[in-house]
């Protein structure tokens, strides 16, 4: 019980941060995207980074336990969704994550995003023998791995680099690249006018 309370708290302040810079704005996410304002791409790139430094710094000196890290697998249909992901994310405005936050701070666009999110689970979920059956889910380049070895995990390395070092250097470079970032490249203009 004390987990699924956590959970919630946790899921809670992660969605009003996300509300707070803007991310369950689509205004936000379309100036993102045509790069014309990256605020809100600075503070995704900081934050994956600052996480992967604290992830893997930790699995490091013991503080993170390599037991609970997770690897999805790589195999062609992981591309297409996510390619799909990225379309559907530029044409409404919202990715998962976002869309719920909006539609928890009363969006109604962020509602109809989840409606729309479930019919197409429910799509894929009722096509799924097709989906198995082309091949298109069969695993890749060793299915779970991951880019370098992590010491103590129970995933393979695609080269023989520690996988803990490879994972801060990439931190470190996404929190360079968030600070080195203009945020305006493109004449931004003025702030989004939020959607009712």
């Amino acid at each position: 019980m004390t987990s699924i309370i956590l959970a919630v708290v946790i899921g809670a302040a992660f969605g009003a941060v996300l509300d707070r810079i803007g991310a369950t704005n689509p205004s936000w996410i379309g100036k993102m995207l045509s790069l014309k304002h990256l605020h809100l791409m600075k503070t995704i790139l900081l934050a994956i980074g600052t996480g992967s430094v604290l992830m893997f710094g930790g699995q490091m000196i013991g503080l993170v336990d390599v037991g609970h890290m997770s690897v999805k697998a790589a195999y062609v249909g992981v591309f297409i969704g996510g390619l799909l992901l990225g379309a559907g994310w530029a044409a409404s405005g919202f990715c998962p994550g976002t869309g719920v936050c909006a539609a928890a701070s009363g969006r109604k666009d962020g509602l109809f995003f989840i409606a729309v999110g479930l019919l197409g689970a429910a799509a894929y979920m009722v096509t799924y023998p097709a989906w198995k059956a082309s091949g298109m889910l069969d695993n890749i380049a060793g299915g779970k791995v991951t880019l370098g070895t992590v010491p103590g995990s129970k995933f393979d390395g695609l080269m023989g680099m520690s996988g803990d070092i490879v994972g801060i250097i990439l931190g470190l470079a996404f929190v360079v690249v968030a600070f080195v970032l203009p945020e305006r490249p493109m004449g931004g203009g003025a702030e989004p006018v939020p959607a009712e």
